[in-house]
């Protein structure tokens, strides 16, 4: 059943914020402190990893870097893209706006957990590979595995960020809808250079969701989201020139 992994993934998340506030109650502001650098420090970590993984290259016994012009032009170009659509400004009136709907009024953090959450569960291969091999294939496998990511990651979130992170499920589910309904058409994209090309700047990003919840910096990632899609085309039409 196409969708049904995005549904679960979506659940998975619900239930991860759901957990994360009932434990958030209990822990003092200063664990929370602390909880929050430890969720941003894995976050920046697994950020530079993925970088790191595509990035280096070893061949004849030494070690060579590739794929800088890519990343630097995909991050530029899509930076720009994301800057012109303000993709951040429509996110956070968004988050306003399902802060009024839930009652949250109170919740100072509402808004900057649901758009840290969203862009930690939206950013990556698997969001857009998990959608493509359900609805092609029937494979679920993807999806289940991110679910369970998700939900640790919104669990921790959740905990330090408070009730917003809970709806990060909604990007989740639009997202990778539109995956799922186009995936026919996007398939022949995903060469492998384009998912190594997705991963290493989709890392990039990663890496700097963690830098803001670690050093308490305002990189708006949203408007850098662009550059994903721009590497992905990027690594196709090289390959097809090759």
């Amino acid at each position: 059943m196409a969708g049904l992994g995005t549904v679960v993934n979506a659940l998975f998340i619900i239930i991860g914020g759901l957990i994360g506030l009932s434990f958030g109650k209990i822990f003092s502001e200063r664990f929370q402190e602390t909880m929050l650098y430890a969720c941003g420090l894995s976050t920046f970590f697994i950020g530079v990893g993925g970088v790191l993984s595509q990035m280096l290259i070893f061949a004849d016994g030494s070690l060579t870097t590739g794929g800088s012009v890519m990343m630097i032009s995909s991050l530029i170009i899509g930076s720009v893209i994301g800057e012109g659509l303000n993709i951040e400004k429509h996110l956070t009136h968004f988050g306003e706006w399902l802060k009024t709907k839930s009652g949250s009024h109170g919740d100072a953090g509402f808004v900057n957990g649901f758009v840290s959450a969203s862009l930690v569960v939206s950013i990556g291969a698997m969001a857009v590979l998990g959608p493509i091999n359900e609805a092609l294939y029937g494979d679920h496998s993807v999806l289940y595995a991110k679910s369970m990511l998700d939900l640790i990651f919104v669990l921790l979130l959740t905990l330090t960020k408070g009730k917003g992170c809970l709806f990060s499920f909604i990007p989740v589910v639009m997202i990778q809808g539109v995956i799922t309904i186009l995936a026919g058409f996007i398939k022949p994209l995903m060469t492998q250079e384009a998912i190594s090309a997705l991963t290493f700047v989709g890392s990039v990003l990663i890496a700097a969701i963690g830098i803001n919840m670690v050093w308490d910096k305002h990189i708006r990632v949203s408007n850098m989201f662009p550059s994903v899609v721009v590497a992905v085309l990027w690594a196709f039409i090289e390959g097809s020139f090759a």
